[in-house]
C-alpha cells in the first residue's frame, strides 16, 4: 500500500490541483516534481468491468493506481481531491468520438466508474536527477505520444493499439534511462522500444497523434514508453457511449512521492 507524502510536503500537488480547478490549463510534466501522476479514464458502470479487465491484461500501459466507484469522485491518493475538476483539462467521447474538451467534467460525471492509471510523468523527476534530459520539458512543451500498430489484448466490449511517449535520450545515457525508468513498474516502467520508430508501425517522428513534435538533437535515440493514452485508443476504437479521459498530457497530480513506486529493481 502507498503512503502518501508527509503534510509539510503536499503543498506543491495540492496547489497545481487547485489551480487547475479555478481554471488552469496546462501540460503537468515538470509540475509538482516528485509527486505521482496519473491518466484517468471514466466508463459508465456497465464498462466498469471490461476496462478493468482490459487494464489487467495490458497492466504496461494501464496500471491501476485507484479505482474510484460510482458515486465516489475523491481519491485515496490525494485527499479531498475531486475528479471532476482537479484536472488542467478533459476529453468527452460519446460513441467513441471526442465531442468536447472541457475544464470541467463535473456536468457530465454521472454514474460513472473512473480509474487512474500510472503516468510516465512520474520517472521524469528521476530521469533528470540522473543528468538525463527530458526535452519536452525544456522545450515547455507536451510529450509527444504516437499510436502504435501493436494490439493490446482484448477485453471484453474493449479493443485498440498501444500508445506510446516518446523522450529522446543522449545514446550514451540509453541504458541508463531503461534501468531508472525500469524501477517504476506502476507508472509504465522500462521503454517498449529504444530506436527505429517504424518498428512501431509510427511513420513520422514529426507527427505525434498527441501532444507537441518533439526536437530530436545529434547524437540522440528516440525511446518509447508505454502510455495512459491507451484506454483513448481503445475509447475510439471500441466505441463505448459515453467516456471522460484526461486530455492527453494534461494529468491528476496525486499527493504521493515518486519514490513510492521506485521498487529498486528493473521491470
Amino acid at each position: 500500500m502507498v503512503r502518501l507524502a508527509p503534510e509539510e510536503l503536499r503543498r506543491a500537488a495540492r496547489d497545481a490541483r487547485a489551480a487547475y480547478r479555478s481554471g488552469h490549463v496546462e501540460p503537468t510534466s515538470g509540475v509538482a516534481p516528485g509527486f505521482t501522476q496519473a491518466n484517468l479514464v471514466a466508463v459508465p458502470a456497465d464498462w466498469a468491468f471490461d476496462l478493468l479487465l482490459f487494464a489487467q491484461r495490458n497492466p504496461q500501459p494501464c496500471p491501476v493506481l485507484d479505482v474510484l466507484e460510482v458515486g465516489q469522485v475523491e481519491s485515496a491518493l490525494a485527499p479531498g481531491s475531486d475528479a471532476r475538476t482537479d484536472l488542467p483539462a478533459y476529453r468527452v467521447f460519446r460513441d467513441g468520438r471526442v465531442v468536447e474538451e472541457v475544464r470541467d467534467a463535473t456536468p457530465y460525471w454521472d454514474g460513472l466508474v473512473a480509474l487512474l492509471i500510472g503516468c510516465s510523468f512520474t520517472f521524469e523527476t528521476p530521469l533528470l536527477e540522473a543528468g538525463i534530459p527530458v526535452r519536452h520539458q525544456e522545450l515547455d512543451r507536451n510529450v509527444p505520444m504516437y499510436r502504435t500498430d501493436r494490439a493490446c489484448a482484448p477485453a471484453g466490449r474493449l479493443r485498440g493499439d498501444l500508445v506510446v511517449s516518446m523522450r529522446p535520450v543522449p545514446a550514451d545515457r540509453v541504458a541508463d534511462a531503461v534501468a531508472i525508468t525500469g524501477r517504476f513498474p506502476a507508472v509504465h516502467g522500462a521503454p517498449v522500444h529504444v530506436g527505429d520508430p517504424a518498428e512501431l508501425g509510427i511513420s513520422s517522428l514529426d507527427s505525434p497523434d498527441f501532444g507537441d513534435p518533439p526536437v530530436v538533437r545529434d547524437g540522440e535515440v528516440p525511446v518509447f514508453w508505454a502510455c495512459g493514452v491507451t484506454p483513448q485508443a481503445a475509447v475510439l476504437a471500441s466505441r463505448p457511449p459515453f467516456a471522460i479521459t484526461h486530455a492527453p498530457g494534461h494529468m491528476f497530480v496525486t499527493d504521493v512521492l515518486d519514490r513510492e513506486y521506485d521498487t529498486g529493481l528493473p521491470s
